[in-house]
């Protein structure tokens, strides 16, 4: 999880809505929110790991009647529906984010270092697309070093961390406490409270990505007991790193106005150097930034197409055969993180034509995996207050499970509604600023829903089974469900 770096990097999005009071508290509501979100998926990891996460849990854990429509599983000759395609566009579009923000923040120090350098979208496009590059030859060629790499780079996240605020703290000139705590900015929307609540996005991402680990699942040892702890820790010490980046950067501001104008196109960048005066630390300290974006880019990449593959095998995706081969040397499934560097360099062509591309893509992720968290967790909660039977899980939210469930539910919705609203509102909102997210989500739910009636519906094999019901039990001792799901098949 790349949060304190993507809270920078996003920064610009909550400085617009919301300004300096906005960001801090925002970032408070999604960490509070995500606590609640990655609890009940960590319940969910611990009673179920398997590689395709959120369209595993919701064919486990929907109503039988329900679990066709919302996971692609074939059962009773029942219809279709798209979550699987939902969470793989979802990381895709992950994918495209991460790499956006290094190849942009590339683009940023040029325009920091070189007074002629001319800012043209274009030319970031290019350095997205080198940045999706280095990651497929990671995830290919050098996949075996994956694990030696993402230990270094947790240390250059925590050391990282330190050598950004340190500087921050020692040589920056203090905003006033008022300001910092009790100044919002309303972006053109007449109302501070929506203004706010639209920047919340901000938070949403750098915040994203704990659940990463689930789709490694089959490549994990004691899965049950190791995902949660993962996601857990993960979600709550990033959460402290950026609550603590967010205010160190609001006490750093200054100008607010004078910094979102910034010609590096990144508020931070402009930060550092106006606390620092050096070009060579500003170049330094944005380089960890950088370093931490790219190698983020890589991981979420490696979960990208390991969810992808999961939702190949089962044939829920055109060339499902394709996609489900794991190479025999090299032991990943290329050709799964083939199509994720392609469908990203496709997404990264947005910033092309559009001046809000990286707000797009934002949302449009967000938007995504909000939709897959909502029903998988609904999904649990019905099979809780059904009264089904819940297989024994190592992690366990015992009597706060329902409550934390629901908790989740209030702040996914809430998210997935702002998540397509624009930047701006009209009559500032153009063609070019016009966030087309919405349009993408709705074209990929029609697109999933077409395939499935015309194909898919016939060659699907869903990712859970019931094989033992309630009534074939044996020893009488009570419902005994096992699931089905093929955990043999590692990569």
């Amino acid at each position: 999880m790349c949060s304190w770096e993507s809270l920078l990097s996003t920064a610009s999005l909550a400085l617009t809505n919301g300004g300096s009071a906005g960001l801090i508290y925002t970032w408070l509501i999604a960490w509070v929110g995500f606590n609640a979100v990655y609890a009940s998926m960590a319940e969910m990891a611990s009673v179920a790991p398997t590689t395709g996460g959120q369209y595993h849990w919701v064919s486990e854990f929907a109503p039988p009647g329900y679990q066709a429509f919302l996971s692609y599983v074939v059962e009773r000759g029942e219809g279709g529906g798209g979550i699987g395609w939902l969470g793989v566009l979802g990381w895709q579009t992950l994918v495209t984010s991460i790499a956006f923000q290094a190849g942009t923040e590339i683009q940023g120090l040029l325009a920091l270092n070189y007074d002629s350098y001319v800012f043209e979208r274009w030319h970031g496009t290019m350095f997205v697309m080198a940045i999706i590059v280095f990651a497929f030859v990671f995830n290919t060629l050098l996949a075996s070093r994956l694990n030696l790499v993402e230990g270094a780079i947790l240390v250059v996240h925590i050391f990282g961390f330190f050598c950004m605020l340190v500087p921050l703290w020692v040589l920056a000139p203090r905003t006033p406490s008022r300001i910092v705590w009790t100044q919002f900015h309303d972006g053109g929307w007449n109302s501070t409270g929506l203004s706010t609540l639209i920047g919340l996005i901000t938070s949403v991402l750098p915040l994203l990505g704990a659940d990463a680990s689930v789709h490694m699942a089959e490549e994990v040892q004691d899965a049950a007991r190791t995902l949660p702890q993962s996601m857990m820790w993960s979600i709550n010490l990033n959460g402290l790193m950026g609550w603590l980046t967010a205010i160190t950067f609001c006490y750093c501001i200054g100008d607010l106005d004078k910094v979102l104008e910034t010609k590096t196109g990144y508020p931070f960048i402009q930060v550092i150097f106006n606390v620092t005066k050096s070009y060579p630390a500003t170049n330094f300290l944005t380089s960890i930034v950088l370093l931490m974006a790219t190698f983020s880019c890589v991981t979420i990449m490696a979960s990208a197409s390991r969810q992808m593959f999961a939702f190949g095998r089962d044939k829920g995706l055109p060339g499902s055969a394709w996609l489900s081969r794991v190479h025999p040397t090299l032991g990943v499934p290329v050709n799964a993180v083939v199509m994720s560097t392609v469908i990203s360099i496709l997404l990264s062509l947005i910033n092309v034509g559009s001046t809000v591309a990286f707000n797009s893509l934002v949302s449009l992720g967000s938007g995504t995996l909000m939709v897959s968290y909502i029903v998988c967790i609904g999904c649990f909660m019905w099979r809780r207050c059904a009264g089904e039977a819940i297989p024994p899980a190592k992690f366990s939210l015992g009597a706060w499970a329902l409550p934390v469930n629901i908790a989740a539910m209030c702040y996914l919705s809430l998210v997935f509604i702002i998540a397509f609203f624009p930047a701006v509102p009209l009559p500032l909102l153009d063609a070019e600023s016009m966030n087309w997210s919405s349009l993408i989500f709705t074209i990929v739910v029609i697109w999933a829903m077409a395939y499935y009636f015309i194909w898919s519906r016939h060659v699907y094999e869903g990712p859970v089974k019931f094989v033992k019901k309630p009534d074939d039990d044996d020893d009488g001792d009570g419902p005994n469900l096992s699931r089905a799901t093929d955990q043999s098949r590692t990569l």
